[in-house]
Order: C-alpha cells, then sequence, then structure tokens
C-alpha cells in the first residue's frame, strides 16, 4: 500500500547543510575531467532544485560545488595542466556567482528553521500542560531529516508507490519545459544565453580558445590563484556561513562552465591479463535501509555475496548464475488518488509543491533519488543494436533525462558515434554528444550497453566506466543487455563501500582484472532506487553517421 503524503520532522539549518555538504571523498586520482563534469552536474541540479523553491537541497549542492572548486580542484595533481586551464578558470568564474547565490538562500534556510524551533517551543508547552500525552512515532520522519532536499518540505511522496502520478507529472513539467525552451527562441535571445538558461552551466566549447589562449600567462594564473584564496576566505568565514552583510541580488542561473577534455571514456583496453584464472566479484542485492518503526532506529538488509570461479581467461567477469537477483517487471502502481489521502495533489499539481521521498540508500547511509525507468528501453535499444548484435559488436547508448521534484526521469536514449569490438565499444566525437544535451537540456542519468554473446554482469573495464558516471551522480545506473543468455537484461550500481572505493583505487590495466572486494557492484532495481514506471515517455536518438 502507498504511503501518504507526509512532512519529514523539522527543517535543517545553514550550519548543518553546511556540514552535510563538505561530508563527501576526494580522491585526487580521479581524473580532473570528471571532477569538472561533477561540478557542472552539481550546478544543474541546484538550479532545478532552486527553481523548485528547494532551498535547502539547492544550499547543499552550491555548497558542496563551491568546496569542489575553492578547496579541492587547486590540490587535484593536473589543476595546472594546459589542458585543464581554461576549465579551471572557467569554474572559478562561476564560484563568484554561487557564492552570491548561497548569500541569498542562507537567510530563508535560517528563517525556515527558526520558524520551526518556535513552532516546536509551543507544542512542548502545549504537550506539558497535557499530562500523559505521547507525542506520535515518526522513526520514518527523524531518518529523513538528515536530508535537506526532504526535511522540513510540507508535503513528501513515497516516489515508486506513486509512479502513476510521477510519470504524468513528469509528462506534464518536460512538455512545460520544452515549450519555454521553443518559446525562447521566438523572442531575440541571443543563442548563447539561451543555452546558459537551459544548461545553468553545461559544458562550454573551450577547446578552441585554448589554443588562442596558450601561450599568455602567468599574470592570470596568479591571478586566478588570488581569486581561490579570496573564496576560500569567505568560505571559512561564513561556515555558518556568511557574514551579515548579505548580498540580495536575485539568484540566477550560473555561467556555463568549461568542457573538460572530452576524450572518450576508454572502455578499450586491449591488452588483456595474462594470468589463467581468478575470483571474480559477484553481484549481490540491492541493500537499500529500511525502517523499524517500532524501535524509531533504521537498519540494512544484507546479502552475503557468493564468488563463483570460471573456466581460465574468460572474456567477461560471470554474474551469478542464479537469475533470482534480477527482478521481473512489477504491474504498474495504483495511482496517487487512490494511493494517498490529499485530494489537493494530482499530476497538474506544481511540483514545487511536494517533494518525492529517496527510495534507497547507500551502504554508507546517504540517500538514493528514485530513477524512473521506462519498461520498454531495453526493447526499443535493442531494436537499434540489432545490427552490431549480429555482427557480434556491442553498442553503448546513454541514459538521459532530468530531475523533478527530488527524482530523476529517463526520457531519452542517446546513441552516440561508437567504435565497437566484441567486448568492447568506445564513444568517439563526444562533443557532438555533449552539443546535444545541453541543446535538449538534458542530464546524463547512466548508460545501456549490450553483451552480443556474453552472459549479464559489468566487466572490470565495465566497473571503471561506470566509478565515472557514479562519481558524477550517485543515482547513475548501468544497464546490461545480454539477449542471448538469461537473465537476458540487468540494472547496477557500484556498492559504496566497498565498491566504489575499490574501483577508484584500483591500478590495475587489462580488459579482464580482478578487484580485491568480493561485492563490487550491486542490482539497482526495486528494492534499490530504480523503478520501472508503466506508461514513461521516451525516444532513441541515434548520433551514428
Amino acid at each position: 500500500m502507498a504511503a501518504s503524503p507526509l512532512q519529514a520532522s523539522h527543517p535543517m539549518s545553514a550550519k548543518e547543510i553546511s556540514l552535510k555538504a563538505a561530508d563527501f571523498q576526494f580522491n585526487p586520482f580521479i581524473a580532473l575531467r570528471y571532477w569538472l563534469r561533477t561540478a557542472d552536474t552539481l550546478l544543474r541540479e541546484a538550479h532545478i532544485y532552486e527553481r523548485e523553491h528547494n532551498d535547502p537541497q539547492a544550499y547543499l549542492l552550491l555548497m558542496r560545488y563551491a568546496n569542489l572548486v575553492a578547496e579541492k580542484f587547486p590540490e587535484h595533481p593536473a589543476a595546472r595542466l594546459p589542458e585543464n586551464r581554461q576549465a579551471m578558470k572557467a569554474a572559478q568564474r562561476t564560484l563568484l556567482e554561487v557564492l552570491d547565490r548561497l548569500e541569498v538562500l542562507k537567510p530563508r534556510i535560517d528563517m525556515r528553521y527558526r520558524s520551526w524551533q518556535k513552532t516546536l517551543e509551543r507544542r512542548k508547552e502545549a504537550a506539558a500542560a497535557l499530562e500523559g500525552e505521547r507525542p506520535p512515532s515518526r522513526s520514518r520522519l527523524e531518518y529523513a531529516a538528515s536530508d535537506p532536499a526532504v526535511a522540513g518540505n510540507s508535503m513528501t511522496l513515497a516516489a515508486a508507490e506513486n509512479s502513476e502520478l510521477a510519470v504524468k507529472m513528469a509528462h506534464m513539467e518536460i512538455r512545460r519545459r520544452d515549450a519555454a525552451r521553443r518559446a525562447s527562441r521566438h523572442t531575440g535571445v541571443s543563442e548563447e544565453d539561451e543555452q546558459e538558461r537551459r544548461t545553468a552551466g553545461l559544458w562550454d566549447d573551450w577547446e578552441a580558445a585554448l589554443s588562442q589562449d596558450g601561450q599568455r600567462s602567468l599574470r592570470r594564473d596568479d591571478q586566478m590563484q588570488l581569486n581561490m584564496e579570496a573564496s576560500r576566505r569567505r568560505l571559512d568565514g561564513s561556515h555558518d556561513i556568511l557574514p551579515e552583510g548579505l548580498n540580495t541580488r536575485p539568484s540566477k542561473a550560473p555561467p556555463r562552465t568549461a568542457r573538460p577534455d572530452q576524450r572518450s571514456v576508454d572502455r578499450n583496453d586491449r591488452q588483456r591479463n595474462g594470468h589463467s584464472e581468478y575470483r571474480y566479484p559477484s553481484i549481490a542485492k540491492s541493500q537499500p535501509f529500511t525502517y523499524d518503526e517500532d524501535s524509531y532506529n533504521t537498519r540494512a538488509r544484507s546479502n552475503s555475496p557468493r564468488r563463483v570461479l570460471l573456466p581460465p581467461k574468460p572474456p567477461k567477469e560471470k554474474l551469478e548464475s542464479s537469475g533470482s537477483s534480477i527482478q521481473p517487471p512489477r504491474k504498474p502502481n495504483k495511482s496517487l488518488a487512490e494511493s494517498v489521502d490529499s485530494p489537493g495533489v494530482s499530476a497538474s499539481t506544481d511540483p514545487s509543491s511536494f517533494t518525492f521521498r529517496p527510495s534507497a540508500y547507500l551502504e554508507n547511509g546517504n540517500p538514493l533519488r528514485t530513477v524512473f525507468l521506462p519498461p520498454t528501453l531495453r526493447s526499443e535499444f535493442l531494436a537499434h543494436a540489432a545490427p552490431n548484435t549480429r555482427r557480434n559488436l556491442e553498442t553503448c547508448g546513454m541514459l538521459c533525462g532530468t530531475l523533478i521534484s527530488n527524482a530523476l526521469f529517463i526520457s531519452k536514449v542517446v546513441i552516440p558515434e561508437q567504435e565497437s569490438t566484441s567486448d568492447t565499444c568506445d564513444t568517439i566525437n563526444e562533443s557532438a554528444f555533449f552539443d546535444y544535451c545541453a541543446a535538449e537540456d538534458l542530464m546524463v542519468l547512466g548508460w545501456i550497453h549490450t553483451h552480443p554473446t556474453q552472459t549479464c554482469f559489468l566487466s572490470s573495464r565495465d566497473l571503471h566506466t561506470h566509478s565515472g558516471y557514479q562519481i558524477m551522480m550517485p543515482e547513475s545506473i548501468a544497464i546490461v543487455c545480454a539477449p542471448s543468455k538469461n537473465p537476458s537484461w540487468g540494472v547496477f550500481r557500484l556498492t559504496d563501500p566497498p565498491g566504489m572505493q575499490s574501483v577508484l583505487n584500483c591500478r590495475k590495466t587489462g580488459l579482464f582484472h580482478p578487484h580485491d572486494e568480493a561485492n563490487v557492484y550491486t542490482d539497482a532495481l526495486r528494492p534499490g532506487h530504480v523503478c520501472e514506471a508503466e506508461g514513461m515517455e521516451f525516444s532513441v536518438v541515434d548520433l551514428r553517421p
């Protein structure tokens, strides 16, 4: 039965959100281009949350961006390389506007928090006057209070249990955004301004500028360093976070940041591992946190992964032979009218009036937003991949979509230009893919690829590829289609921990190398954070020549 709309226990203060924003691991061994794309994703998400009036989550994402740019990026070994100089300068320019936006959001957040504190005090006084009164159990809500996206919101809904509402609302919102983009093209808005408004910080094409700018610039580097130091001082002096003299300039979408080196994500290391056999990682069930209503505590369900020893030199790492870890498609969920008690909520309701709760949690306890996946997406993608599949060649596509009310909706599969073998698929001409995403205001939510003759699993090189996506967005998924095997498909993510850390710290090469951890990746379908949503509209866009 679907959950009723609820209010998460209380809002968070700006100081609490700031501490949470700083709670992430920065790995300098990850290529700087991935971190730059991560920063861009943070800006895009923050812009959407702010547009939906979800100030706490926008504040968290902007704070994390500021921490990355001001504190972490200068420490990266590649930060001063010529090929990254332009991107670093663009990020620094954007940082100044981000700090201004934080100054606008902070008083709104703290005002709401103080209002809640006063209300709580009055309720306590009233409760104390009523002898023997017991407060109701709020264990689910207390846990949600640590997530700024839902803490203190007037109404939160369980996304998966209300998928019919979510799909209808997503269709309306996506059409509204499309109409707004089309209208902007008839109002004399320049192409550059339109791009900036749409993307809130997607990559610019900076390679050409770099070739002209190459030799200018110890003075610019020195100025950039001074700006970094000034930004750090602003952050250090404002951990609560910002000075009293607040800038009241209206918040606006940040300028576009620069696109980092658009080298292909290389899954095609062609030197095979020379060992005759080793133990491959097995896949465990997704392990979301569950709520114990009686004890007010959360606990995690855990399944011990099994290891499977395979024959010598297999072309891919094998998934557990049992198909039990792959969840069959579920029946469409009840509509909101049948599942919640609020008649005022419908598909036409403004997305800013309610928020979808996280549907699962990482192994470290961090929330995962629901990803809505069209059930027919796999078959449509396989139809486009069929010519390659018949020739025993892999095909890959990018899962793109948008963020609405704290849930992620996959609305397009974009097939970029690529080069394939029986075991690998490398994207080429990535600039065309990013240009398309910019024009359509799309976020990258993961990827999908085929195993023409192999089983359904993530190879060691697949794991390294996916770590780049999951760094950018924890909810990113990898869909594997193995049409000739059973199970024929799966939806996966890296465990965190231990999978993300194991893969990111791995320095081994070759297509078929083992990782030290057994539980490297897991099924992301429910009870994970991915929900198949009947009726979710999508399209396949083939950019191949």
